[in-house]
């Protein structure tokens, strides 16, 4: 047939199911093809119900029978969803991470728009003195203290939004009971502004940059308007931010957008923060903080052009920009950017491909590169830009080493900690203690007999929560009260063995009892708001005593601090995991630079029991960029990522011999290709049993793919995945396909 008379009257629609295939539909009577554009939402019948997907693409002829091809039931965008460069890279990304195309493509979308709500936005909610409020002094407010400080936060702000009172005062009963007093009223504006270009505003209230920061940048201003990926590898309060935010300037008075991802949601309302004291654009969050509505005003801000700034976690990077002139992702190396489940993309990763596909500069920034990014930079692939020193008066961070052989232990505390403590306290520092261990007690054991409760689900142990006086797995999510005696022998002794973050608040308090403790992880903060509400705490000065997990330790400045405390960093020094020093490292150096930010000197002191362990002398008497780039050196030898390319087959099963006999079945596929195919240098490990062999009640096994180059490893996997899915035992199991994985376990 001539291309003159090619009349598609198929659509091909992705649909959110775990399926590796199209679906074919009819295009209803009457309509025209050119009314149903490629990226536009449709509603389509699928068995007695009816979904909402993605037109891919148009066809001419089916491989059904016609009568067996439904039609289309509506179309509800007249216009595609994303522009076609964002639409190309989310077609590629699905390919390239191999994961059904209806799942990858609606799961980047909004939920409201998912379920095949309204393109339209709504009006957001502010809050602002009445006539009362304005008259009143926050002195009459002095018996309540949320209230007054709501207060004053009204008299310099002219109205405050939801989010913006979560985060700064934390408080939903004092907006409450200033509303009731009738001291603060609600009202609704659109959100955004399409002219924000025209009003752009920046402050002229700029710190002067140090040689190192106006070199760099000098080089991101050069690159407009072009791909230029940058690598900016800065020691810890060396003001990468401040690079960020003089980079953005001449784009965002170009009238383009900025598109920053972070790490996580912890950090957006600092971020936040910053930028709308030097920007006075509007600025769209995009995190999991947000409810549907929130989430899907706020792409919409990014596509109609009325942000100028788009702030967001990992899933950020598949939101619509009118005109995007920049991309930055903050803490490049963080293992928060990589989706762990489901769709198992990388947004480091994707933010190169969008950078390349748009013609963009990219910033990647972090004091401690991955060694996948420091690679690209040392060969060149990447421009790298370096921070050597820390920004303003700042100064380094002493570091110290205390072996607590033989010590007597209180609550996980060693006399000398203790009196360093006392002694920041008393020179009025805050000082911060990081252990990522949450829960009381690491697990529950029997002092008679030694019995240990593990969880029935797992292979691990229960970790006791003496607060809620239970039992949990954190792996699994089962939970239990903590028993009165011990189901082997009877006994009443139960003990908690190990520490975590709620026995390190507990000894805090005892033996510091003048000085206010704030702990910060899951459990604390499970509350909306309460995270927002801890870091205004800290920022103001109410707490010295600073606990918590990776949660506090993650990109936060806390100019106060002046000693950073690690309680335990041996468990990570005998890992199997391959990629564990390079996270210690990381973590080691991450949070150390909470400490000294400000004026005052920064100390960070580790426990340890093996002092002499050539990893942490290695990191303190060299800095992690010697040590990134020995560990570089080793992975070379060795023939690890970044050197060779992975992908993980898991598997897993309430009988363990199905999902071994279906990786066993997928490694025979795998290897005849190899055969057949003649592919070199590729190899396949396993199957083996997971890490953690048996999880929430299901046995998991792993099968480990390895090749020199990236295009092998994917023409290794062409076609695998169909056969796979037609193997009878798939239907036993459930199982997935990791690209580049970064975990392991």
């Amino acid at each position: 047939m001539s291309s003159t008379n090619f009349t598609p009257r198929y659509l091909k629609v992705a649909l959110s199911v775990p399926m590796r295939r199209l679906f074919d539909y009819r295009l209803p009577e009457g309509e025209s093809v050119s009314d149903w554009p490629a990226g536009i939402r449709v509603k389509v019948p699928f068995g007695k119900s009816h979904r909402i997907g993605l037109l891919v693409e148009h066809a001419s002829s089916t491989e059904w029978q016609p009568e067996q091809v439904k039609p289309a039931q509506q179309r509800l965008d007249d216009q595609p969803l994303l522009p076609e460069s964002l639409w190309q890279l989310s077609l590629w990304s699905a390919k390239y991470y191999q994961h059904a195309l209806g799942d990858a493509l609606l799961s980047t979308l909004p939920t409201k728009l998912r379920e095949g709500g309204a393109l339209s936005a709504g009006n957001i909610r502010q809050w602002r003195l009445t006539a009362a409020g304005q008259q009143t002094t926050p002195a009459s407010l002095s018996r309540a203290k949320a209230q007054q400080h709501l207060l004053s936060l009204f008299q310099q702000e002219q109205a405050l939004t939801d989010n913006a009172i979560a985060e700064q005062a934390g408080s939903r009963s004092a907006l409450l009971a200033m509303e009731k007093k009738a001291l603060i009223e609600a009202f609704s504006i659109a959100s955004g502004d399409a002219k924000w270009g025209e009003k752009l505003q920046i402050s002229s209230d700029t710190p002067v940059l140090n040689k190192e920061q106006a070199a760099a940048v000098a080089a991101i201003r050069g690159s407009q308007q072009q791909f230029q990926p940058f690598l900016l590898e800065g020691v810890t309060g060396s003001g990468k931010t401040e690079v960020y935010l003089q980079a953005m300037a001449p784009v965002l008075e170009a009238g383009k957008q900025v598109l920053m991802l972070v790490p996580e949601i912890g950090l957006t309302p600092q971020t936040l923060s910053r930028f709308q004291k030097r920007f006075n654009c509007p600025i769209a969050m995009l995190h999991s903080g947000l409810n549907d509505t929130e989430r899907l005003d706020a792409w919409l801000q990014a596509r109609d052009n009325r942000a100028g700034i788009v702030i967001g976690t990992r899933s950020a990077i598949f939101t619509p920009c009118h005109q995007l002139g920049m991309i930055i992702v903050d803490e490049e190396h963080d293992m928060s950017l990589k989706q762990q489940e489901g769709y198992r993309y990388h947004a480091r990763d994707l933010a190169v491909a969008r950078a390349q596909k748009e013609q963009l500069p990219l910033l990647l920034g972090s004091a401690t590169p991955s060694l996948e990014t420091l690679q690209n930079a040392l060969h060149g692939r990447y421009q790298h830009l370096q921070l050597r020193s820390r920004a303003g008066n700042a100064q380094a961070v002493k570091h110290q080493l205390l072996d607590i052989k033989g010590r007597p232990l209180d609550q996980g505390f060693s006399p000398e900690l203790l009196g360093l403590i006392k002694q920041h306290l008393h020179n009025d520092g805050q000082v911060l203690v990081f252990l990522n261990r949450r829960g009381y007690a690491p697990s529950l054991i029997c002092h008679e007999c030694g019995y240990l409760e593990e969880c029935r689900r797992c292979d691990a142990y229960y970790t006791l929560h003496q607060r809620t006086g239970l039992l949990q797995c954190h792996h699994c999510g089962s939970q239990k009260p903590v028993p009165h005696q011990c189901p082997e022998c009877g006994s009443t002794r139960l003990l908690g063995r190990g520490v975590g973050t709620e026995q390190l608040e507990q000894a805090l308090q005892r033996h510091f009892p003048e000085h206010p403790c704030i702990r910060i992880d899951r459990d604390s903060t499970r509350r909306k708001g309460a995270l927002d509400a801890f870091l205004g705490q800290i920022k103001r000065g109410e707490a010295k005593l600073l606990l918590g997990t990776q949660m506090l330790a993650k990109g936060h400045h806390f100019p106060e601090v002046t000693l950073v405390v690690i309680m335990d960093v041996d468990g990570a020094l005998f890992s199997a995991d391959f990629r564990a020093p390079e996270r210690l490292g990381q973590l080691i150096t991450q949070v150390a630079g909470r400490a000294g930010r400000a004026g005052k000197q920064g100390t960070l002191v580790m426990q340890t029991h093996h002092p002499e362990h050539i990893l942490l002398q290695d990191l303190l008497q060299n800095g992690y960029g010697h040590f990134a780039r020995t560990a570089l050196s080793e992975r070379k030898q060795a023939q690890l990522p970044p050197f060779r390319h992975l992908a993980l087959f898991r598997a897993e099963s309430h009988r363990s011999e199905d999902a071994e006999a279906f990786l066993m079945q997928l490694s025979a596929l795998l290897q005849q290709k190899l055969i057949e195919s003649a592919i070199e240098l590729g190899a396949v490990l396993g199957p083996m049993p997971a890490p953690m062999e048996r999880k929430a009640g299901r046995f998991r096994w792993q099968l480990l793919l390895e090749s020199a180059e990236r295009k092998t490893l994917h023409q290794w996997l062409h076609g695998i995945l169909v056969q796979a899915e037609k193997l009878p035992i798939s239907r036993k199991i459930r199982w997935s396909l990791d690209i580049d994985p970064q975990d392991l376990s």
